[in-house]
Order: structure tokens, then sequence, then C-alpha cells
């Protein structure tokens, strides 16, 4: 064991505790105030210099330590899911009806960054080793948006590297891309009317956003095989006799390529002007944000790997392996899972999978720091294998020893890599060396406008 990775071993209650606090207190995006509040108090308890309210944001906390370069971070999520509370058990049902859950184990991703981070530290410490530990707690992961407003106000610009981490059913190190994505709300505004007495005197809101969607969903046929469009409704009106005034519709535009995610939204965005034109109605787009695709480092990939193998991992104990198995059998991907053989070792992953190449079309905002900066995301087994993302099933082995194990594994494999930048420079600037020639010269343009204002919690509104 390294300095880093006994450290984590040592101090592993401080970090489950954490994990499990955030587990049993989930908030969604960008009303994190709880869990902001949390993690500054352990950062600063851990020695940390710390900083509330960051780049604008009031629910973003960073954590910094050290002086000089390499100045290295580690990407820790705040959120939660929207409506995915659930008990720690093998049924599916709400710990508090309606509330959120952590359906994507972002108790366990904030808190092995911030274990990695600590561990790092430590470290340095001991061998009295230059450089800086950056910890970024970040809002709004599961809006794609947080870190995008975070690098708008000067966020990650100083980093020689960082690295972030998943949950996953699988212990990898994705290089594969995450798609792209565009986020906006399309709203339409109309004129009442009888719709039996007088239905010449409406304007319908609701017939906009419908006939918006048929553009939409006849602009599908004439974008490129790796786009992806999907809405839903926000606002159809009140009653079937009252012609709708008002009508919303929300939109993601995903794609393999932050070029195809605008051109196609900047199309969709026409749809939608034409649906308003052929109502007589009025259309407001509401632009939420985006995110890029991602563009992981395959160096600090490769490094990750190799050390990944170099600290095993974890253990499952027969308690874990029987939880898993009867969670298996719950999952519409059970039997999918058994015919491709992910279930022939177990129904929780034992082995190394090493790199995966393949491509997602899951968007996260972790694709904006790599086109920035040095990055890559690891990820190592903290839920059964036949569950799906963002599931009930997910929520419950996040609160789970399960989770708690995956959670220490990848905080030693970060830690280990950190302390490795320092020791090997080379590495790091292969690192740089590679970023540069995918970059190509470009630079990262913050897909976020300066005139959009971030969400506030809403405690403050």
């Amino acid at each position: 064991m390294s300095i880093a990775t006994d450290y984590i071993s040592r101090n592993a209650d401080i970090f489950t505790d954490l994990a499990r606090w955030m587990w049993e207190n989930p908030e969604i995006s960008y009303d994190e105030t709880k869990t902001a509040a949390k993690t500054a108090r352990i950062l600063e308890e851990l020695g940390f210099r710390v900083e509330t309210g960051a780049y604008g944001l009031p629910t973003c906390v960073v954590g910094r330590w050290g002086s000089g370069h390499p100045v290295i971070g580690f990407l820790g999520e705040l959120d939660a899911l929207p409506g995915m509370s659930q008990k720690l058990q093998l049924t599916k049902e709400a710990a508090v009806e309606g509330a959120p859950g952590q359906a994507c184990g972002h108790n366990l991703l904030n808190t092995a960054c911030l274990a990695a981070a600590a561990a790092a530290k430590a470290e340095m410490e001991e061998r009295n080793l230059p450089g800086t530990i950056v910890f970024y707690g970040c809002p709004a992961e599961e809006q794609v948006t947080g870190k995008g407003f975070m690098a708008r106000n000067g966020a990650f610009y100083d980093l020689d590297a960082a690295y972030s981490w998943h949950g996953n059913r699988f212990n990898e190190v994705p290089v594969g891309t995450y798609v792209g994505v565009d986020s906006a709300v399309f709203h339409f505004k109309g004129r009442t009317a009888h719709a039996g007495g007088d239905p010449h005197n409406g304007r319908s809101a609701l017939d906009a956003a419908e006939l918006m969607n048929v553009g939409a969903n006849y602009l599908r046929e004439h974008v490129t095989s790796d786009v992806r469009i999907h809405y839903s409704y926000k606002e159809t009106g009140t009653a079937p006799n009252i012609v709708p005034d008002r009508a919303g519709v929300w939109y993601y535009v995903r794609a393999m390529t932050r070029d195809a995610v605008e051109d196609t939204y900047n199309r969709l965005v026409k749809v939608a002007q034409g649906a308003a034109l052929m109502t007589e109605t009025e259309l407001d787009v509401e632009f939420l944000g985006g995110c890029y695709n991602t563009m992981p480092n395959e160096v600090l990939s490769r490094q990750c790997c190799d050390l990944m193998e170099a600290i095993g991992a974890p253990v499952w104990t027969k308690e874990e392996i029987e939880f898993a198995e009867a969670l298996n059998k719950t999952c519409p991907q059970y039997e999918e899972c058994a015919d491709k053989g992910y279930l022939d070792d177990g129904p929780l992953h034992t082995k190394l999978n090493g790199l995966s190449k393949t491509d997602s079309f899951g968007s996260t905002d972790v694709g904006d720091v790599e086109h920035i900066v040095p990055c890559t995301m690891i990820c190592t087994a903290t839920y059964n294998i036949a569950a799906s993302g963002h599931s009930w099933q997910v929520t419950a082995c996040a609160g789970s020893s399960i989770g708690f194990k995956g959670m220490l594994f990848g905080a030693r494999v970060m830690a280990a890599a950190a302390v490795e930048l320092i020791d090997r420079p080379e590495l790091l600037e292969a690192a740089k060396k590679e970023f540069d020639e995918k970059m190509k010269g470009r630079r990262y343009i913050c897909p976020i406008p300066d005139g959009l204002a971030a969400p506030q919690p809403a405690a403050a509104k």
C-alpha cells in the first residue's frame, strides 16, 4: 500500500459516513444546500482552504491545499435525482414518497473524489511533495450544466490534470464518447377562446407545441445517426373547452460532437419558429444550457487501469453477493445480462475490464472539463450487474456496503494516480501532449451564454 491508499483505509469511516449521510439527505440540482455545507465542513476538518458559493454558484464548494504545480483536480458531484427515493431493501419502496434519491450514486461520487483529494494531500504532506490539490464539489450534474456554469466563471483553467469517478456495474475506464447535449424549453403563447362557441378567436399554444413535436420527429430522418432528440411536455392547457394560451415542451438534443449538437439544436429552433408561424402564436425559447461530449485522456486512462490492477478490486461478502443476486432478479435487463455472459462470474463484478471503448448516449458535464484540461473518469462496480442506470436498484446499492466498497476502491485509484503524476512528470507531459493533439488548436467555448443566470436554490427564491 502507498501512503495515500493506506490513508483511505485508515479513515474509511469518515468517508463512508459522508456517503451514508448524503444517501439519507439527497438534494436535487442547484438545491444542494445541506450537502454543500456538509462537504465544506469535512474539507475544513481535513485541512483544506474552503470556498463556498464558488464561481457564482451558491451550492458550489471548492477545497484547496498546497501550492505550485502540478495542480491536480478532483471532480465531486453533489446532486441527486428527483423522485428516486428508495429504502435499503429488495423491493421497490420509497423512503419518502416523491423525494429525491441517489439513483446515480452521487453520494459515492462526491465522497470518492473528496477521499482521493484528502489521501493525495496526506502523501504529499508526509513526503514534502510540491503541488496543489483542488477538490470541486460541483452542483447540478444531472442537469449537465453545473460544470459549464463553473467553467464560464473561471473554474478548471488553473489545473494541470483532473480525475473523476463514477459508480458502475463494471470495473473499467471508459475511453469511448459520451454525447454532448443542449437543453431548452420552448414556450408558446396564444390566445384563449371558448373551444366550442368561438374557436376561431383562439390561437392554440398547444397546437403550436404539438406541431413542433411533429416537425422534430420529421427532423430525425435528416440528422446524422449519432443524434438523439427527446422531449417532455411542461405545460399543456387547463380544460378541453378552453383553447390553451400557454404550452411548453422541454427538449434535449444530444450528439457525439459539440458541432453536431449545435447544428441540430439550431434546426430545432427553426422547427419551433415554423410551428409558431403556422398557429399565429408567440415563441419564447428558454435555453437551459448544454455540455460537451467527453474527450477522455488516454494517457491518464491507461495510468488508472494500471493502478486498478495494482490495487485490486474489492472482495464481496456472502451477504453482498446474495443481496445483489436478489436485486438482479428484479431488473428488466436480467435475462439480457445473462445472455451476454455478464453474470457468469456472479451478480457483482469482480474482474477488471481495463479500457472500455464503448460509446454511450448518456451525457455528463465532465466533458466540459475534458475540453479544458487533460482529464479522465474511471468506473468501479458499486451496484448489481443487471441494474439499469438511474434505477431504484442503484439507489439501494448506493446506500449499502456494496456502494461503499466500490467508492473506496475508486478513491484509492485516483489518489495513487495524482501522486504518480508528481513522481513521474513525464506522464503529465504525455497527457498534455495528447490533449493538445486532440484539441487541434481549438479552444473550449462554454455552451452557456454569458447572459444566462444559474438557477438559485429554492430557499433563496
